[in-house]
């Protein structure tokens, strides 16, 4: 799984600001559920091999798989769902946090949740599983920096 393109900013903090500036642009919610559904199509392949309950994200409504890959110094985090909206939300996630560091991963709080307006726009299942995948990538990384 190193054909990921993540990060595409050089810092967790400029990847929420840039995130911040795109949602910005669009006028309404209908245009940024859009957006999210186009993010979602950029997120790399995941193979249908790992699509299996070991990879499965519990507290999703939808289907999330996730694998980490890497060490402390590095933490990559292939992701797919079978959810349009969803699979937009992983790919915000991972522009944050894949392919950074476990200790910039734990230091990094979610602000572009808040940023964009997410927390009032999600159904609570939604909520509820964006929080799942956020708290399985922090236990990761806390986890790679006792490793």
């Amino acid at each position: 799984m190193s054909d990921t393109p993540f990060p595409l900013e050089s810092t967790p903090a400029e990847a929420q600001a840039t995130i911040a500036e795109e949602f910005a642009y669009f006028g309404d919610w209908s245009e940024r559920y859009q957006y999210l559904i186009d993010l979602g199509r950029k997120l790399p392949a995941f193979p249908d091999a790992l699509k299996v309950e070991e990879h499965r994200l519990l507290g999703c409504q939808s289907m999330v798989w996730i694998v980490p890959s890497g060490d402390a110094n590095r933490l990559d985090f292939a992701a797919a769902s079978d959810s349009a909206i969803v699979s937009g939300l992983v790919f915000l996630a991972l522009r944050v946090y894949s392919g950074r560091s476990a200790s910039e991963i734990v230091a990094t709080e979610p602000d572009f949740i808040a940023a964009i307006g997410l927390a009032k726009h999600l159904s609570p299942t939604r909520s509820n599983g964006l929080s799942a995948l956020l708290a399985f990538i922090q236990d990761h990384a806390r986890s790679a920096l006792v490793a």
